[in-house]
């Protein structure tokens, strides 16, 4: 096996590091000096493919091709090029002959269940050929998404099995890979009977290790809006308290309570209104995780009704406190104010389902 020029191995670590533009320089020195360097136009090719550029993909490793038609590294890579652009014949040819040049290697039967997810009718011989991948390579991350990607479009009925045991093995062979991240936090999330302060913390946790990821952004957004939007539940039940200590809506058949009421049972209704607030709210806030309050802070910024919401919340407690705390004579005024407080509490509960989904 010959030894890779040293450009070429600076280049590959380089496109290991992300510094693609970097590689693609040291790259593009290598073929000018012996423009015949195969393996340098393989890694040009893998270079592009990084940045989706798939048309130099093709025309990259053409070049390698005419040098060593038998390379099936860059027939592996060369499919990935054909496959999206649309050459969906010419990409399983490609891939069905790296498997048969190199039918030990890993990559050239991932190559191949990426081929064959251009089928729908072919998508259990994608999964059968990312299980291949995986079987003669344990340790190849790259399996573990040909076997997740092709499986969750397969149809089979052990597909969630397949699933989890590709994300939980990726995780395994790299804690920080960003798919396996993302999928690992979504099935968390999705668990029957997880909690949403144990969902967000699912989600701000796997953000911490894949702060680009939009699906997670989006994911912790939704279900810190869900969190924030139980808090006017709290002010419902806060309304629902003071109503029922002060007894502004006495019932019929028995003798209502005199007003004022004693500052010792006006306290008390304020010390249960602070308790379910305490538990409810305040409670779960401080052990959100920081990720977590950030996006609560972020949401409020960024959207009108979860603004909207804790606005909600927060007039209607106030008006329990209101109704719980002041001496009042009469019941007149604080049932004005329980219904002011419960009604657009429970009309924005109605119509802001549309934007919890």
């Amino acid at each position: 096996m010959t030894t890779p020029h040293p450009l070429i191995e600076q280049a590959e670590a380089l496109r290991a590091l992300d510094r693609n533009d970097e590689a693609k320089e040291l790259l593009a020195r290598r073929l000018a000096e012996d423009s015949e360097d195969g393996a340098a136009w393989v890694q040009l090719a893998r270079c592009h493919l990084v940045v989706r550029e798939f048309e130099e993909v093709i025309r990259t490793t053409a070049e390698a091709l005419r040098i060593a038609p038998d390379d099936w590294d860059a027939l592996v890579v060369r499919t990935y090029g054909l496959r999206r652009t649309g050459r969906r014949d010419e990409a399983l040819a490609a891939a069905q002959e790296a498997v048969r040049l190199a039918p030990q290697s890993s990559s050239a039967h991932v190559a191949l269940s990426e081929a064959l997810m251009a089928w729908p009718e072919r998508r259990l011989d994608a999964v059968t050929a990312a299980e291949h991948a995986v079987r003669l390579n344990p340790e190849y991350g790259g399996a573990y998404y040909a076997l997740w990607k092709s499986a969750s479009f397969s149809g089979r009925a052990d597909t969630r099995e397949i699933v989890e045991f590709a994300v939980r093995q990726a995780l395994r062979l790299d804690p920080e890979d960003a798919w396996a991240v993302e999928q690992f936090a979504g099935m968390q999330a999705a668990a029957p009977g997880v909690r949403l302060p144990a969902k967000a913390a699912a989600y701000a946790d796997a953000l911490a290790a894949a702060p680009d990821s939009t699906s997670l952004r989006v994911g912790l957004d939704r279900t810190v809006f869900r969190m924030l939007r139980g808090t006017r539940w709290l002010a419902v039940l806060s309304l629902c308290i003071a109503g029922v200590v002060v007894d502004i809506f006495p019932t019929d058949g028995e003798v209502p309570k005199e007003l004022p009421l004693p500052i010792g049972m006006r306290l008390y209704s304020v010390f249960l209104i602070a308790l379910a607030w305490g538990l409810g709210a305040l409670l779960r806030y401080r052990t959100l995780r920081q990720g977590a309050r950030l996006s609560l802070q972020s949401l409020l910024r960024r959207m009108f009704w979860a603004r909207l919401v804790l606005a909600q919340a927060v007039w209607g407690t106030l008006l329990a406190l209101v109704i719980a705390l002041v001496p009042w004579s009469e019941r007149g005024l604080p049932q004005i104010l329980f219904w002011t407080g419960l009604i657009p509490v429970l009309l924005t509960i109605w119509f802001d389902r549309p934007r919890k989904r």
